[in-house]
């Protein structure tokens, strides 16, 4: 590799007012192309004009120079290993971008804490041990597209930006649940070894296509559900905040993992098997947290009210989110092209009351937002 030495000549010559400007009489820059902003501001998709605008197929360099910009020869490469924008683009990514930055909120400031009430003594530990489980599955969101943002050619940099974006959501996801355990004075709860299998599963993941089909359609996608039913279920209105908040933060990702899968499909459909692989390992576990008694009765008990109005309704709440997780699971992957319903890998136990399934799907193992 080349050894860069200053150039101590040019700086003598520059301090005599004899300026280089090569980079002012070369450029090959798009001169008099001019961004004008939207109705909201300058947006991603306001200066997608130009040659700026166009993301290539297979990025040409592996470098960190911004795309549409004169490259110097003999930059060095960086070595990323994910050149195809299919890989990971979605055609929703500009906007998400832009939304994601304009909603962001803090656990902090934007939670009335002081309004917290004191819960009887089920209903906390209930609310406690679901922020437990959620404050542990969120991070993994964050670990996952930080693993794999350096492997990603810069001349993706909007889907870069988004998927940073996700990794200051999902911290801040763990962090608002965590508050939550000790701010009620119930502390953490019990972690489970079936759900840092899944973790795992999803962080172990050989490719970016496995991982984010793991962790954007089937995780994210059950949290969601869990989300939007936890505004409800919420003992009082700090809860409620948190679900609302959190909602608008994992519709987001949700609906680029669908968005991609879908762009994905579209351009190479021969990948379709290799996504219904993942998924089958995925929804093994899945099914292994639908009947983990850390999962499901922390819910039961607050959608009934308290332990013994739970065990007298025994599971009907919690089997109503189950049936609307799978449901909405099972949606969103048709939407991106890929159909489950003949081949998901639930337990026919779980599978009941799911509608438009292929009988029998389950004995072959134990849109959101997309605008």
């Amino acid at each position: 590799m080349a050894t860069l030495g200053a150039d101590l000549a040019y700086l003598e010559r520059a301090k005599k007012g004899e300026f280089d400007l090569t980079w002012l009489n070369e450029t090959r820059s798009e001169w008099g192309v001019r961004a004008k902003p939207s109705r909201v501001g300058l947006t991603l998709r306001d200066i997608s004009i130009g040659s700026y605008g166009e993301v290539p197929d297979r990025a040409p360099l592996r470098t960190m120079a911004p795309r549409g910009s004169d490259v110097e020869a003999g930059v060095p490469d960086m070595g990323y290993t994910i050149n195809e924008k299919s890989e990971v683009w979605s055609d929703n990514v500009l906007e998400l971008y832009e939304e994601a930055v304009s909603r962001q909120w803090s656990a902090t400031r934007d939670i009335p804490w002081t309004e917290l009430p004191e819960l009887p003594a089920d209903i906390e530990h209930a609310m406690c041990q679901l922020s437990t489980v959620l404050s542990e599955v969120e991070m993994v969101a964050a670990d996952f597209p930080a693993k794999w943002l350096w492997r990603i050619n810069h001349d993706f940099v909007e889907a870069k930006m988004f998927l940073c974006t996700q990794v200051m959501d999902e911290a801040r996801h763990t962090e608002v649940f965590r508050k939550r355990a000790l701010a009620g004075g119930g502390g953490l709860g019990r972690a489970r070894a079936v759900v840092e299998q899944f973790l795992k599963l999803i962080l172990d993941a050989e490719s970016y296509d496995e991982g984010s089909a793991l962790m954007h359609l089937l995780g994210e996608g059950v949290v969601l559900s869990l989300f939007r039913a936890g505004e409800l279920l919420a003992p009082s209105a700090v809860e409620k905040r948190i679900f609302r908040l959190c909602t608008q933060d994992e519709a987001r990702h949700v609906a680029y993992g669908t968005m991609h899968l879908r762009y994905r499909l579209e351009r190479d459909p021969s990948l379709a098997e290799d996504f219904h692989s993942y998924l089958d390992r995925g929804e093994e576990l899945i099914s292994v947290l639908f009947t983990t008694p850390e999962v499901v009765e922390p819910t039961a008990i607050l959608a009934a009210g308290g332990v013994k109005q739970a065990e007298e309704l025994a599971l009907g709440a919690a089997d109503i989110l189950r049936v609307r997780m799978i449901e909405e699971y099972l949606q969103r992957c048709e939407h991106a092209g890929l159909d489950r319903r003949g081949r998901i890998r639930l337990p026919e136990a779980l599978l009941e009351g799911v509608a438009h399934l292929s009988r029998g799907a389950g004995d072959q193992g134990a849109a959101d937002h997309v605008a």
